[in-house]
């Protein structure tokens, strides 16, 4: 991903937002989507009539999804904890949400209600007071984002919805805007969710005015397989990764040469069986996409490892074992029954993962994603004075006078 050449093209996109508002959102949404929103906000009767027109099926699943999100994401909430460090001296490390995020849900080839409850569950477990989702305007309806997109907001009871996508849309979360109706999209604190590249380039060009969660890449899935994988599994599991674009990424590492011959020969079959026939044969033909041979699952831990995917899916004797000896995976699904599809929607699991090896120094989304760890020192008399003069010598070692003397003036008699 060039990323500068990306950050170049949508600098006057954030430019214009910034100086312009709203006029400068709705005339970017007509210049890249096609399609100019009748308002930036979605109404709430655009909102309630998506939901009461749901596939009774898909609304099932995505109850199961929500469901399942908060069980895993409602143990993740850290509480306050008090260290005291000395009589009369401790330090409070406190956990509080973030005021406000802008949530990004993509548009683009697919439809993606999924990324509304990855996105929103974490948040709310958080206890994030006040949550703004964005979703690329479709010509297909009426400017507004995909209905099922509006179906999974209301499911969650999140009722702030844009038709925005885009740089325009990282940007209008960012800076703020002023709406036609006299109402105010107001700024945010953070933004998180994946994007194409100029979205991508958006959060980092704006860090700093928001915080981001990653700068997500192209999807990735490697599979660790040895003999006793069944290549039907491990093929489905290589297309459903490339399904997603013409440059994610379908990697196999394997010790067993017959088990490369057996997957090549079934994804060329299931390719010409499934729907998406040209964009997977590009990503998986794609320099992006490999099967990789090693001498033995040792050597493959050490491949995985350094290819730090986004999901990595573990076919080998002893699955679990091999899983929990990886060091960098954005996700790890763990034998035959634990697909990248099910953590997609119904795992449990957040499928809002770090890409691009960055796996190997950041974490997924999840509640800790939303809060912020503040420290409390509480000291009193007896106990800052226990510890001053360490304070007045380490001062003195960084020639900072000022910072002694700030201890000092606290134990004279004030002359």
């Amino acid at each position: 991903m060039d990323l500068a050449d990306a950050g170049d093209t949508i600098r006057p996109v954030l430019d214009a937002v910034r100086d312009r508002g709203a006029d400068a959102v709705l005339e970017a949404c007509e210049r890249f989507d096609g399609v100019r929103p009748t308002h930036l906000r979605v109404p709430a009767e655009v909102i309630e009539a998506a939901v009461a027109e749901l596939d009774p099926s898909v609304r099932a699943a995505l109850e199961v999804s929500i469901e399942r999100a908060r069980i895993v994401h409602r143990d993740q909430r850290r509480v306050d904890v008090i260290t005291e460090v000395v009589p009369g001296g401790s330090v409070t490390e406190r956990w509080l949400p973030v005021a406000r995020v802008g949530l990004y849900v993509p548009g683009g080839r697919a439809v993606y209600p999924s990324s509304v409850v990855m996105n929103v569950v974490p948040a709310q477990e958080a206890g994030v007071p006040s949550l703004a989702v964005v979703s690329p305007p479709q010509k297909d309806f009426d400017g507004w984002p995909h209905p099922t997109v509006l179906a999974a907001c209301s499911l969650l009871g999140v009722d702030e919805v844009y038709a925005v996508g885009g740089a325009q849309a990282v940007a209008m979360l960012a800076y703020g805007v002023d709406l036609a109706d006299g109402s105010r999209c107001e700024p945010v604190d953070l933004v998180t969710g994946p994007g194409n590249i100029y979205v991508t380039a958006a959060k980092r060009a704006l860090q700093g005015i928001i915080g981001i969660d990653s700068e997500a890449g192209p999807t990735e899935v490697a599979i660790l397989a040895d003999e006793s994988a069944d290549a039907r599994f491990v093929a489905a599991d290589l297309i459903s990764q490339a399904e997603h674009d013409v440059i994610a990424a379908a990697v196999l590492v394997t010790t067993n040469a017959q088990l490369a011959t057996d997957v090549e020969a079934e994804v060329r079959f299931q390719v010409s069986q499934t729907k998406h026939v040209e964009r997977i044969t590009e990503a998986l033909t794609g320099v992006q996409s490999a099967i990789i041979l090693v001498r033995d699952i040792e050597q493959g831990l050490e491949v995985v490892d350094a290819y730090a995917a986004e999901h990595l899916e573990i076919h080998t004797h002893e699955a679990r074992d091999v899983a929990m000896r990886v060091r960098n995976a954005g996700a790890i699904f763990v034998g035959p029954w634990a697909p990248v599809s099910l953590g997609d929607y119904c795992a449990g699991s957040n499928h809002v993962l770090p890409t691009m090896g960055a796996a190997r120094h950041s974490s997924g989304l999840s509640v800790q994603s939303f809060l912020r760890g503040i420290h409390v020192i509480d000291y009193d008399h007896t106990a800052l004075s226990d510890v001053a003069p360490h304070v007045v010598s380490l001062a003195q070692a960084e020639d900072l006078p000022g910072h002694g003397d700030a201890i000092n003036v606290r134990f004279n008699d004030g002359e």
